[in-house]
């Protein structure tokens, strides 16, 4: 299992990443100047609700220490790539999700270490020393903005390669994603099944809080229905390969699959049932070119 943590899933999230980056240009950065507004309450959704949402669900959740942290963890993960996909069918506005996913994937190297620390210290009582703040924040650079970097390098100098590498390294992503997920579920069952009643339905409850806080950020600042539908999706899917690494990283497990992997390694599953719903929802409130508050 040592292998597992060591080589397989750091190389899932290299891939991940890679994938990732493949499908970036510079002016999806750009978009920030164009949709300053749009953006600012995304990265509000991304960056402060979802993580004080999952913290105060957590604290409140009759669920072991490490499965706290883990409920945590999913927080802080940036969204998923497969958020954008969602946008794209619920006829969201694709560029603020991919915008949003883009900024907040790289600003989780900074703010996932720390608030990571934090919730460790809360929930697990354990000294900051013992949380390997500076050895994850390194691991999250070279697994997350090396491989981002190096993928839109390519794009940006041999786009045909990009183009013509980019379905199926994607495709081996995916594939990577179910292996980790269910090697995680796996290898904690007892734990995973013991847990399930409460744990299950309290990620669900998780993905619908943090839908429904998009929306209504959204309707706060008066902000279209397709930007609506690209924050909520985008606050709603979360990488979870990343959080099943960073709950592996956190704190030394002796090189087995650390148990505050397994609500990244469930939320990995169970929020594309809320999602899917939800994208549906969407797309059949969804007139062409409407601007109507969410």
């Amino acid at each position: 299992m040592d292998i597992f943590v060591t080589v397989f899933l750091p190389m899932t999230l290299f891939v991940i990443m890679f994938s990732l980056g493949l499908g970036l240009v510079v002016d999806d950065f750009s978009r920030i100047l164009v949709q300053p507004k749009a953006f600012a309450v995304g990265m509000l959704a991304q960056m402060v609700m979802l993580p004080l949402v999952g913290f105060l669900l957590a604290s409140n959740l009759n669920l072991s220490p490490e499965l706290a942290l883990g409920v945590v963890i999913v927080t802080l993960c940036p969204g998923g790539a497969t958020a954008n996909i969602f946008t794209r069918i619920a006829r969201g506005d694709v560029a603020l999700s991919i915008t949003v996913m883009s900024v907040s994937t790289l600003l989780a190297v900074v703010t996932m270490p720390i608030l990571a620390q934090l919730a460790a210290s809360h929930f697990l009582s354990v000294e900051a020393e013992d949380v390997k703040v500076t050895g994850l924040a390194l691991s999250m650079v070279m697994l997350t903005a090396v491989p981002i970097c190096c993928a839109m390098t390519i794009r940006h100098f041999a786009p045909r390669f990009a183009q013509a590498i980019d379905r199926s390294v994607a495709r081996i992503a995916l594939v990577l994603v179910v292996v980790v997920i269910g090697v995680v579920l796996v290898t904690n069952w007892g734990m995973f099944i013991e847990n399930l009643p409460i744990l299950g339905p309290s990620l669900l409850t998780l993905n619908a809080l943090v839908l429904a806080g998009g929306l209504l950020l959204a309707w706060l600042f008066s902000l279209s229905q397709g930007q609506a539908t690209a924050i909520a999706l985008e606050t709603g899917i979360k990488n979870g390969a990343l959080g099943v690494t960073v709950g592996s990283l956190i704190v030394d497990h002796g090189g087995d699959v650390s148990p505050i992997s397994v609500p990244s390694g469930v939320y990995g599953i169970t929020m594309y049932a809320m999602c899917v719903a939800f994208m549906f929802w969407r797309r059949s409130r969804a007139t062409v070119g409407a601007a109507a508050p969410a």
